[in-house]
C-alpha cells in the first residue's frame, strides 16, 4: 500500500451514523457520513486483503473485487473460527440477546446478538424495525432461535437484493412498519417450549427508518443499479440520500440512484474525486419490478 494514501476498512455506524474506515500504516480515521453531502471517490491500484480479527494479513494477498468479504482465504477461514454466526463459538460467556427484524413487507428474521453489543447489528443488517425476544446465555438464544424458525418457519437470513429491492416503497406510518413484527412476537411468545435460561424482554418496537434517511420519499427514489466491484481507476460519486447496513444510497450526475455496498470498499485504496464525476465502475442494471419495489 502507498504510503500516502488511505486503504478504506469498510463502513460502520456510530452513534445512529454511517461512518468509513481508513488506514494509513498504522494511522487509523474515521469519516463520518451525512444525507445530502456529495461523495467522490476513486479506486487506485488492487484490492488488497485488510486482515481479520484485528489482525493484518500477514502477505497482503489480492482479493476479488467482487468478495463482499474482502478476505484472503486464510483471514476468512480466522475470521469463521471466531464467528458466532458460523456456531462455530459454544462457550462464549458473554449475555446474547434474540431479535425480530423486520426489512420490508414480508421480510422478518430471526437473529442473535451479543448484549454488550447494543442495536450495532440491526444498523449492520439494515433492519428498518426490530424488537428484542429475550435474553441470555449463547446456546440457550441459539435454542430459541432455532425453535422460531422450525416452529414459525422464520428465516435466519435474509438476502440483500431482497431488502434493497422495497427501501424506497416502505410505508409511511411507523406503526405500518412495525405490524409484522409486532404480530410475529405475540405468535413467539405464544410458543412451548422457550429454554428456561432465556429472559423474555417485554415488545418495544424500534424503527430505523428516519436514521437510515428512508423517512424521505421525496428525496429517496427506487434504486435503478447496483456496484458490482471497483476497479483499478474506476470513479463514484453522488449525493448521498440513503444508508442502510453497509449500502450508501447515492443520487449521481444523471439523477440516478445508484446502491453502493461498502463491503466492496473495504481493502481498495480511494483518492477523493469530483463529486459530480461520472460512474465508472461495473454496475448491474435492476429490473423494472425491483425498481418499483417488487420482487
Amino acid at each position: 500500500m502507498s504510503g500516502d494514501r488511505w486503504q478504506c476498512r469498510g463502513m460502520r455506524w456510530v452513534q445512529g451514523a454511517p461512518v468509513l474506515r481508513w488506514a494509513r500504516g498504522a494511522e487509523l480515521r474515521e469519516s463520518r457520513l451525512g444525507y445530502g453531502q456529495e461523495i467522490g471517490f476513486r479506486a487506485v491500484g488492487e484490492r488488497r486483503c485488510g486482515g481479520a480479527r484485528g489482525n493484518v494479513c500477514p502477505v497482503g494477498a489480492v482479493v476479488s473485487g467482487r468478495s463482499t468479504g474482502g478476505l484472503c482465504a486464510e483471514c476468512a477461514r480466522l475470521d469463521r473460527a471466531h464467528s458466532v454466526a458460523a456456531d462455530t463459538v459454544a462457550d462464549d460467556p458473554r449475555t446474547y440477546r434474540v431479535y425480530l427484524a423486520w426489512f420490508g413487507p414480508g421480510m422478518v428474521k430471526v437473529g442473535i446478538t451479543a448484549e454488550e453489543r447494543g442495536t450495532a447489528r440491526l444498523l449492520e443488517q439494515g433492519a428498518v424495525v426490530f424488537g428484542w425476544l429475550g435474553r441470555g446465555p449463547l446456546m440457550a438464544a441459539r435454542r430459541t432461535e432455532e425453535l422460531l424458525r422450525a416452529a414459525l418457519g422464520v428465516p435466519d437470513r435474509i438476502p440483500y437484493a431482497r431488502k434493497r429491492a422495497v427501501r424506497a416503497v416502505l410505508a409511511d406510518r411507523a406503526d405500518e412498519r412495525a405490524a409484522e413484527v409486532t404480530e410475529l412476537y405475540a405468535r413467539a411468545v405464544a410458543l412451548t417450549g422457550w429454554p428456561e435460561a432465556l429472559e423474555r424482554i417485554a415488545f418495544e418496537a424500534v424503527d430505523h427508518a428516519g436514521v437510515f434517511g428512508l423517512d424521505r420519499p421525496a428525496v429517496l427514489p427506487a434504486a435503478s443499479r447496483v456496484v458490482r466491484e471497483l476497479v483499478d481507476g474506476g470513479t463514484v460519486a453522488g449525493r448521498l440520500v440513503a444508508a442502510a447496513g453497509p449500502d450508501l444510497h447515492l443520487r449521481t450526475g444523471d439523477g440516478r440512484v445508484t446502491v453502493v455496498d461498502t463491503r466492496l470498499l473495504s481493502g481498495w485504496e480511494l483518492v477523493a474525486a469530483d463529486p459530480r464525476s461520472p460512474l465508472t465502475v461495473p454496475a448491474e442494471e435492476l429490473p423494472a419490478g425491483v425498481q418499483d419495489g417488487l420482487f
